[in-house]
């Protein structure tokens, strides 16, 4: 089955540098015993500073050379919309895309991780253990104006990792204005998101630092020797000899693992890779003639995400400086001959810190729809560190839909979903390797999930309407035509985007019994039936965690290579 082998083979091969990717090669190659490492990349290495200016964070998506360019399927709930599902194409895979928001979900996520697959590796304090072993917490409020707003304590967080995570240096004008807003409009403050309780309003940790947009590929500099990256380089199939995966194929050249291969290209391309090599639903495989080796009907089913919808206020222009930059060319390249200096001024303050809450819904509670949910959902969704939806605020929505505002003092917040109950997969649509699969998530197809979208969104309309905050409110920019029910969602229906957040597509699950119908690894991350082959990035995670996923998906790489050096011993060194 395989063709002439590369001139090289090496211990282990990681197939993406995303966060998964990035964190388990590194860790791996800077054990005692330095196994020969190879990680594949399918994009470019992009190294110019000009892509990390955390106040245009934003727009690095829209580089097609950075990104897949990929869409969903038209959603049937979504008015026939194809919606973006951008997928970063680079070295550092979706954090070199992303819009830097670093959070690591609840506590809660993950004991029921822990609970579903029987395994307390992923329970709350491992898994804690693990962020602090990534980050480099710089965690200070430097205007101590502004310090009562995050009081991060010591014992949650990481100062040695090479992860920088932290807040800009200068906020926005008015972002302590709508900090002091919503609390008096009366919802919960909250010093910490990464605490393990995200309940409540924050200020947004960010990974960047300095002004700097902070990626996986920060975790690959200076990298061991026997780190070696390819980038540019697209895995079509996982290559086996009997039962044993041996190496991965790109454009024809195969490349050997003595050892393990491991694939972290994610929820919507890890798929993919499994079913061209022969492993996925036994229907789909034979509708394109693709030799089935392996059945695992789980592969590519059970997607899901957080879908979010705006709220875009026109504000008073003297509560920020917003529209005196962003309206003036020559302030913005001022900015940036500024920022290149030294990583400093209004590109890093503008855009750079998210006021962000976790919320429990009192009107999703009371509902009908709650209480058609099953006994163990209801259960989980009334933990106390869960919530059932997220705001944020000071979305820079100008740089994502030019052309919408012509005042840039206006304020743009969002409603996300948690914990939504629909159910989305992702299929063949070609026999060809190189083609993407088709993608449905399947959004707003639960009714629990639109009960959420709006009460969500009419709890976020009530804070807005509070004195504290109405008050510097000019208009209405983009929002529901009313507060009804009807309309509400129908303005979901017609803007509803998603985070990429997509996870669940190769879900981690008990081996054996009923328990392995819906899964397709186990708490190992070991490919049911399949020696040598694993996964390790959002696609096995069987909870979606109540956060902005990046995090997580480092988490899964760095669990997934404390596995590997458990069992390979790779903390010894080699006689």
């Amino acid at each position: 089955m395989t063709s002439q082998p590369s001139p090289h083979t090496w211990d282990f091969i990681v197939v993406g540098s995303g966060p998964a990717g990035s964190t388990l090669a590194s860790k791996l190659a800077s054990t005692a015993s330095t196994p020969a490492i190879l990680l594949l990349e399918a994009g470019p290495q992009k190294d110019a500073k000009s892509l990390r200016v955390d106040g245009q964070r934003w727009t690095t998506f829209q580089r097609p050379d950075m990104n897949w360019g990929y869409k969903t399927t038209a959603q049937e709930n979504c008015n026939g919309r194809e919606i973006d599902y951008s997928r970063g194409k680079v070295l550092g895979g979706g954090s070199a895309i992303n819009f830097g928001i670093y959070t690591v979900g609840a506590r809660d996520d993950y004991d029921k991780w822990a609970e579903l697959v029987g395994d307390e590796m992923f329970n709350w304090e491992n898994m804690q253990g693990r962020f602090k072993e990534l980050e480099c917490f710089t965690g200070e409020i430097r205007d101590e104006r502004y310090r009562h707003f995050a009081t991060p304590k010591v014992e949650d967080h990481g100062r040695a990792g090479k992860l920088k995570v932290g807040y800009p240096v200068e906020l926005d004008e008015d972002v302590p204005l709508v900090m002091e807003a919503f609390q008096e409009a009366g919802l919960q403050a909250n010093l910490d998101h990464n605490s393990g309780d995200p309940i409540g309003i924050s200020l947004g940790i960010n990974s960047a630092f300095q002004g700097v947009r902070v990626t996986a590929g920060d975790l690959l500099v200076d990298k061991p020797r026997n780190l070696e990256i390819q980038t540019e380089k697209t895995v079509t199939r996982v290559v086996f000899e009997d039962d044993r995966a041996v190496g991965v194929e790109v454009d024809g050249e195969i490349f050997l693992a003595n050892k393990e291969v491991i694939l972290c290209a994610g929820s919507l391309d890890t798929p993919r890779i499994l079913m061209h090599s022969g492993i996925g639903p036994p229907a789909q495989l034979s509708a394109f003639n693709i030799p089935l080796l392996f059945p695992l009907p789980a592969i590519g089913q059970g997607l899901r995400d957080h879908p979010f919808a705006p709220l875009c206020l026109a504000r008073a222009p003297n509560t920020n400086t917003r529209n005196a930059f962003y309206s003036n060319t020559t302030a913005m390249d001022t900015a940036m001959t500024q920022w290149q200096q030294d990583g400093t001024g209004p590109w890093s303050k503008h855009a750079t810190q998210l006021v962000m809450g976790w919320l429990k819904s009192p009107g999703t509670l009371g509902s009908k729809e709650f209480a058609n949910l099953d006994e163990e959902t209801r259960e989980f969704l009334t933990r106390p560190t869960i919530p059932h939806y997220e705001i944020a605020s000071h979305f820079p929505i100008h740089m994502l839909v030019p052309g919408l505002i012509t005042d840039y003092s206006y304020l743009c917040l969002a409603v996300f979903l948690m914990n939504g109950q629909s159910r989305g997969e992702v299929t063949l649509q070609s026999a060809d390797p190189t083609v993407p699969l088709l993608f449905n998530p399947n959004l707003l197809s639960h009714p629990y999930d639109r009960r959420v979208c709006v009460e969500g969104y009419k709890e976020l309309l009530a804070v807005t309407r509070h004195p504290s905050f109405a008050k510097d409110t000019v208009s209405t920019i983009l929002g529901p035509a009313s507060e009804s029910d009807e309309d509400i969602l129908a303005f979901w229906r017609d803007t509803v985007g998603t985070a990429w957040h997509m996870t669940g597509t190769v879900k981690m699950g008990k081996a054996g019994g009923e328990e392995e119908k819906d899964a397709a690894v186990d708490s190992s991350f070991r490919v049911f039936g399949v020696k040598g082959l694993r996964v390790a990035d959002m696609s096995v995670v069987p909870v979606l965690t109540n956060n902005h996923t990046q995090a997580t998906a480092y988490v899964v790489g760095g669990t997934c290579a404390d596995v590997l050096i458990a069992e390979y011993g790779l903390d010894r060194i080699s006689r």
